[in-house]
């Protein structure tokens, strides 16, 4: 009978100090993606017009490579593709440093 009421109290205990600290664990997670979530969208107020103005500029001047150079494709491209390319929004995994930033794509020969 005594075995069973301590059993029942380590039991009680147990459950009372786990429904205390779980609040605790989920409150730092919420607190730590809410705080990224912040980070990512001021950096991306900064980053996304950046991104739009480079490769509006990129898409005029492979325009005009293509039209002053006789209609030759390969050279538009050589400046479309670096500018036109990349990631033109910002993640929270790309700034936690999980994944990498690309504001203009690699060029392949």
């Amino acid at each position: 009978d005594a075995m069973k009421k301590a059993m029942r109290r380590w039991v009680s205990n147990g459950l009372l100090v786990g429904t205390l600290i779980l609040p605790t664990i989920a409150q730092a997670d919420y607190m730590e993606d809410a705080g990224m979530g912040t980070a990512t969208v001021l950096a991306n107020v900064l980053y996304m017009p950046a991104k739009v103005v480079y490769a509006t500029l990129g898409g005029v001047t492979g325009g005009f490579a293509y039209v002053l150079t006789g209609a030759n494709y390969q050279v538009a491209e050589r400046v479309w593709t670096p500018s036109l390319g990349g990631n033109y929004v910002l993640s929270p995994e790309q700034l936690r440093g999980n994944q990498p930033i690309y504001f203009s794509a690699p060029v392949t020969p």
